[in-house]
């Protein structure tokens, strides 16, 4: 895989990863954590159709299992690796279903349904 074709696939994902973290450090500034939470949960799919619809639209060379499999990867490796390491310093975010896990299997799942719908 070249650099262009790893930028097309991954470029989408980063974006919707920065999209999802301003939806969280908005409604934390604004209304309580829970509430940021459940907009965090509705946001996270559908700023994850937009990014697969962008790389579904363009020359995809990953299968739809593939894409949500790298984007939902991706977003658990920076979740881990800058969230709750550098900015909560601490890894008490994995114990939320609502606040991590709900919002992982939903951007799996816009993924993988947005790349089914675009390229059948």
């Amino acid at each position: 895989m070249h650099g262009a074709a790893l930028a097309t696939l991954l470029v989408p994902a980063l974006v919707g990863w920065a999209l999802c973290g301003a939806t969280i450090a908005v409604g934390r500034a604004v209304t309580s954590l829970r509430n940021a939470l459940i907009a965090h949960a509705v946001a996270a799919p559908i700023i994850f159709a937009a990014a697969s619809f962008a790389y579904f639209s363009r020359a995809p060379f990953t299968t739809p299992l593939q894409t949500a499999t790298i984007y939902v990867a991706l977003v658990m490796v920076l979740d881990v690796a800058v969230v709750a390491t550098f900015i909560e310093r601490s890894y008490a975010m994995f114990a939320s279903i609502l606040g991590t896990w709900l919002p992982f299997a939903l951007i799996f799942g816009a993924t993988y349904l947005v790349g089914a719908y675009v390229t059948r």
